[in-house]
């Protein structure tokens, strides 16, 4: 299993020497990926969240995100071999053969490095803003990825569907990458199933061992339905936000994945042994959050970090 690492790129306190911090010292320190996610824009109104229940405010954590590819971009030319994940972009705001150039663009910078994450969103008003309609969004996104792979592939590139067309064309650069890995991000059933169908895996948000293990069961368990090999999908689990990194364990009421970083490392080879491929922390968010963040706050989650890899190498919850 692998260990990755949620960027620091929202919130009112983060800026672009911390989020280049965190990256360049993360590729020292030996995690896989660094993870990116997109937000249009923070409504000042109450709405549903992805979490369901009541309408309520969205966090206002969200009204400062630095867009996603344009940060990782800027991130690649700074580090050597870490993976520049988006965890996630809303797939039906974009336009396929554009997102596709975008991302090959960066792949071709990267080196070959880009793990692309979808989603199909769930914020009404970014839909209204991007003039896209926010109905059938899952039979939208699962057309989104066959144009966008197919704009990947040999010219010359054509694709006739129901939500979007692309004439035959020359589209271009291609990735490095022979595939670039498409993961879908996924709770419900439905949505996994479409992930063990489709994509090269899932990003699930899971809060314990035994729910991550339910939920990796249920897309091999689809894949095999669809013919395909189980062992060849990802599944990388986005740590619940915020996951706290400390120097003292946490006793009781400690969110999985958090903690000091014997605790963290724990829960890492718990989730090894569901069958994920990666965990990815996302605690670095909260920086974003500090109000007045100075650089020994950044340094000293940094110190932990490393401590967390070490300890689950240790533990041999990663691999070597």
């Amino acid at each position: 299993m692998e260990l990755g690492l949620a960027l620091p790129v929202a919130g009112p306190q983060t800026s672009p020497e911390t989020i280049v911090k965190v990256a360049k010292e993360a590729d020292r320190l030996g995690y896989s990926a660094l993870w990116t996610f997109e937000r249009l824009l923070r409504p000042l109104e109450k709405v549903v969240l992805w979490t369901g229940g009541e309408p309520d405010m969205v966090p206002e954590f969200y009204g400062s995100v630095y867009e996603p590819l344009e940060t990782l971009s800027y991130i690649a030319a700074v580090t050597e071999r870490i993976k520049l994940g988006t965890a996630i972009l809303v797939a039906p705001l974009h336009v396929p053969v554009m997102l596709a150039r975008r991302l090959a663009t960066l792949d071709r910078f990267s080196g070959g490095r880009v793990i692309a994450g979808l989603g199909q969103g769930w914020e009404h008003n970014e839909f209204e803003t991007a003039n896209v309609s926010s109905s059938r969004k899952g039979a939208r996104t699962e057309e989104f990825i066959t144009a966008m792979r197919t704009a990947w592939g040999p010219d010359p590139v054509r694709h006739e569907g129901e939500f979007y067309r692309i004439a035959p064309s020359q589209v271009n650069p291609k990735p490095v990458q022979a595939h670039i890995p498409v993961l879908l991000a996924a709770n419900s059933p439905a949505a996994i199933k479409r992930a063990g169908r489709i994509a090269d895996g899932l990003i699930p948000i899971t809060s314990s061992a035994q729910e991550l293990r339910g939920v990796v069961s249920a897309l091999h368990d689809a894949a095999r339905e669809a013919g395909r090999d189980p062992g060849d999908l990802m599944v990388v689990n986005q740590a619940p936000w915020p996951t706290p990194v400390t120097r003292e364990p946490i006793g009781e009421g400690r969110p999985f994945l958090g903690g000091s970083p014997q605790q963290i490392a724990e829960d890492l080879l718990a989730a090894r042994e569901t069958g994920a491929t990666q965990v990815y922390l996302c605690a670095g968010q909260g920086l974003g959050l500090d109000v007045g963040l100075k650089a020994a706050d950044v340094d000293e989650w940094l110190g932990l970090l490393g401590e967390v890899i070490e300890a689950a190498r240790r533990l041999g919850a990663l691999a070597p």
